[in-house]
């Protein structure tokens, strides 16, 4: 699709409102309520973080619903939108939790919300603070404006996205499946920002998602004293394992997505993409190549040991921690090549076993993010890509529903965002955010 036939085909934004007015304040104000997810049952929950969303559409007359999973563990739904349920309703999801933050790591205090150089600090502000308040700042525009979609949409603001989701959005669609009647398509997290490649700003837009092998590996042995010899020892075993394991080069393996995706890249270097030259494109991306780097093969890190009570003891088993993460359509190849990595002596216990997914890269859902990013940066190019982690998608996929990752940054070409994923001094640039809500909006005029 050429620029200009984007820009012709998007409609203008409503008069009498600004959706980007709230959205660095909603933004600071989320950052600012602390949703550390420990993965395990510590911390504070989601609940007041919901409570605040809840609030947020009542006071423009939208009425939401919370579900508890467990105390604190709160998730927030509501109905907004028409009638037009022709190419049925519309899920727009994010999640309330964060990762913990090492406070003595910042420069500023990472649940401040601070502003500083222009930036929006704190935890949350990228993963993903700042798409819940695109979306809360644009909602509220429009409905007080009254400029509704016709199109029925489901708002979801999940708790526990980031410790797999059981507590959130896998919840949900089992013990609340009704929600989500009619839904045939959903929009949530990790897409629509803005890389540099050669000089041009590429948007990339989440149509698939690893799968989630989160797994912990025990070995077993024999007890005995340090000092004698002990060839059942279950460190040693483990050690062998994890080693194996992480020295393991994957092979590249090219997704419809990514075949896609490179293609655009190579374009751009005025070359084609192969399997042979796939990792030469994704280094192109700078510091994203972290992130794209690991969507073109499978991926496993050992990420925990465990093992042994005292120095002379040699214990009777050792455990460790690994996250594996495999691409559509390569399951098996993945598996059988861990079982060959681990050997006889390891056994295997999943943490969390969650499927990839894939979505073809088509339809009026594409063509309005498409056009909605380059109505506000004609010099933009949309891509598709792969997601290395993990979303609520993988629950709400279960359902049937074609999913998309989009929320959509303009970012200094310099900025290494990737980085900011989980990572220290987590920050957004305000402008950014400002862009975002402005192609939201678009987006939701002609989703």
């Amino acid at each position: 699709m050429s620029t200009d036939d984007a820009q012709t085909r998007v409609p203008a934004a409503p008069e009498g409102y600004d959706p980007a007015a709230e959205v660095v304040d909603l933004c600071r104000e989320l950052i600012r309520i602390d949703t550390t997810n420990y993965g395990d049952r510590e911390g504070p929950g989601e609940r007041k973080a919901a409570e605040y969303v809840a609030t947020l559409l009542d006071e423009v007359g939208i009425e939401s619903r919370l579900y508890e999973s467990t105390p604190g563990r709160t998730s927030v739904m509501a109905t907004w939108g028409g009638n037009d349920d022709s190419r049925g309703r519309l899920l727009l999801h994010g999640h309330l939790d964060v990762v913990p933050a090492a406070a003595e790591d910042w420069q500023v205090d990472p649940f401040s919300g601070e502003i500083k150089d222009g930036y929006v600090w704190g935890r949350g502000a990228v993963d993903m603070k700042d798409f819940d308040a695109m979306l809360l700042s644009t909602v509220r525009a429009r409905q007080r404006a009254g400029a509704v979609p016709e199109r029925p949409i489901v708002l979801c603001f999940t708790a526990d996205e980031e410790a797999g989701g059981h507590h959130g959005a896998e919840q949900l669609v089992e013990q609340h499946r009704e929600e989500f009647d009619g839904v045939t398509e959903a929009v949530g997290e990790v897409g629509g920002f803005s890389t540099t490649v050669r000089g041009r700003r590429l948007y990339l837009i989440e149509a698939a998602e690893k799968g989630m092998a989160w797994m912990k590996l025990t070995a077993r042995g024999r007890a005995g004293h340090g000092s004698m010899i002990n060839p059942e020892n279950a460190i040693t075993r483990l050690s062998a394992a994890v080693a194996r394991i992480g020295a393991h080069q994957w092979p590249v393996r090219l997704t419809p997505t990514m075949e896609v995706l490179l293609a655009t890249v190579a374009d751009l270097a005025g070359t084609e993409a192969t399997p042979e030259n796939a990792q030469s494109l994704v280094e192109e991306f700078g510091g994203a190549t972290r992130m794209l780097g690991a969507v073109i093969r499978n991926t496993v890190n050992p990420t925990q040991l465990a093992g042994g009570y005292k120095v002379n003891v040699i214990p009777t088993e050792a455990s460790a921690y690994i996250d594996g993460r495999f691409l559509p359509g390569y399951e098996d190849e993945f598996f059988e090549t861990l079982r060959q990595l681990c050997g006889d002596d390891i056994e295997w216990d999943f943490v969390s076993h969650q499927q990839p997914w894939e979505t073809p890269y088509d339809g009026d859902l594409v063509g309005a993010m498409t056009r909605s990013i380059l109505a506000e940066d004609p010099d933009g190019i949309v891509a598709p890509y792969t997601m290395s982690g993990g979303t609520d998608a993988k629950h709400f996929r279960k359902l049937g529903m074609r999913s998309y990752g989009f929320a959509p940054l303009r970012l200094p070409a310099d900025l290494d965002f990737t980085a900011l994923f989980h990572g220290v001094d987590e920050r957004v640039p305000v402008d950014a955010l400002e862009f975002g809500a402005r192609v939201f909006d678009r987006f939701l005029g002609e989703a």
